[in-house]
């Protein structure tokens, strides 16, 4: 299968960063200083043009891969399209977005000081450039790295672009227009625009998702296994004998057979005979231990843990511990987010003029609220809480207890006592 590959536009600087087209499938623009415009003008091979292979991917494959992507002269594309294949995996997809929602749900503030600036962390909660800049740093850790551009579309509006992973070598910090054939090398780092409009996020070497790469590729060849043992077995192909050296009889066979259903036939001779071999008669258990297995591989490298699967052994107290361990991995998270937001991003949206100087990101440390209840209703009896922090803290209309009637006369003799 032919799939379309990453267009990149080489521009002098000073002219936009950034544009889409509405005619190609994605056209992405890498700015290049005035002294670099003669060596690299011109645009990269259009999608069409450069043949990228859908293969049924294998342990080989991404072993081959790895090396490639690790040597001495390094190539990332055909690593970076297993990964890509790899992430479309229904769990993993399911597990990363997990994590990921979690932080997203997180309140955050930008402070000047000690003092939160309420209008700039308005300003950057109703822009999107929160979510796909700490996406990108997030997919850093998976992915192994991330190249990001800020472009003004026609609106004049501030957006966040992922460079192709493909058309990147982290080791040498270069940019291939076309990432087969290598050519017209641009070393980003080197660009005028790197650490403004450019920013560079890495993570660990291959990244978190080359650990679940050979768990994956068993999950679908065990998948692909199991759906042929449920052809044969659910519906067993149909025999039929007759004369095959007899035209006619054999082409009234054929015909009855493909009227009969769209179960797999085949006919023999009748001098011959066919015998099912005996490893058709599992109904597959082997298949789903294996699938199991890698399933509950991936969910140990992405939550650190197996969160809600083993329904057979599964109970409350275990999938609660599981919910803790991810939110850990959560929190770190949440650092290396804080971390990059302050060194890296914060610094560049000052630069180009959208955040103002002077900014710290940080996330809101979330409260314990069962806990904080606990703690409340037993100093209940012993001191005074004010109502308007309890309304505050757990959004309950409250209000001073009326004083008991001194006539009532359904007032118990130890009332007073």
């Amino acid at each position: 299968m032919r799939m379309k590959a990453a267009t990149i536009t080489l521009f002098i600087h000073k002219q936009p960063l950034h544009n889409m087209s509405s005619k190609r499938n994605r056209i992405v623009q890498l700015s290049a200083a005035e002294d670099l415009k003669k060596e690299m003008a011109g645009r990269i091979l259009p999608w069409d043009l450069q043949s990228v292979l859908q293969i049924r991917q294998d342990i080989k494959n991404w072993v081959n891969a790895s090396h490639a992507a690790q040597s001495d002269e390094p190539k990332t594309w055909m690593f970076q399209q297993l990964l890509t294949q790899v992430a479309n995996d229904a769990l993993l997809t399911s597990q990363r977005e997990n994590r990921k929602q979690q932080l997203f749900t997180s309140s955050f503030v930008l402070k000047k000081g000690d003092t939160v600036d309420e209008e700039q962390t308005r300003l950057l909660k109703k822009s999107a450039i929160y979510r796909d800049v700490t996406k990108a740093i997030l997919d850093s850790d998976d992915l192994w790295y991330s190249v990001v551009e800020f472009v003004k579309d026609k609106k004049n509006d501030l957006k966040c672009v992922v460079i192709p992973r493909s058309n990147i070598i982290p080791q040498t910090g270069t940019f291939y227009k076309n990432y087969m054939e290598e050519t017209n090398p641009v070393k980003y780092r080197e660009l005028p625009e790197f650490g403004k409009w450019i920013l560079e996020f890495t993570g660990e070497p291959l990244g978190r998702l080359n650990k679940v790469v050979p768990h994956v590729l068993m999950k679908k060849f065990a998948q692909s296994c199991w759906s042929e043992l449920c052809e044969i077995y659910g519906i067993p192909p149909r025999v039929m004998k007759t004369n095959t050296r007899d035209q006619a009889m054999l082409g009234r066979a054929k015909n009855m057979m493909q009227q009969m259903g769209a179960a797999a036939w085949f006919i023999i001779d009748n001098n011959e005979s066919f015998e099912w071999a005996q490893s058709v008669t599992t109904k597959g258990e082997v298949y789903a231990e294996l699938i199991n297995l890698c399933n509950n591989e991936i969910s140990m490298v992405i939550s650190g843990a197996i969160i809600g699967q083993d329904t057979a052994h599964g109970n409350r107290s275990k999938d609660e511990s599981a919910q803790e361990i991810l939110w850990q991995l959560v929190q770190a998270d949440m650092e290396k987010v804080e971390q990059q937001w302050n060194a890296v991003v914060i610094p560049a949206l000052v630069s180009i003029g959208f955040l103002k100087e002077g900014l710290t990101f940080e996330f809101e440390q979330a409260e314990d609220v069962e806990q904080l209840y606990k703690f409340t209703t037993g100093l209940l009896p012993f001191k005074e809480v004010d109502n308007a922090w309890l309304e505050e803290k757990f959004g309950v209309k409250v209000q001073p207890k009326a004083k008991p009637d001194a006539n009532d006369k359904n007032l118990t003799a130890d009332f007073f006592v």
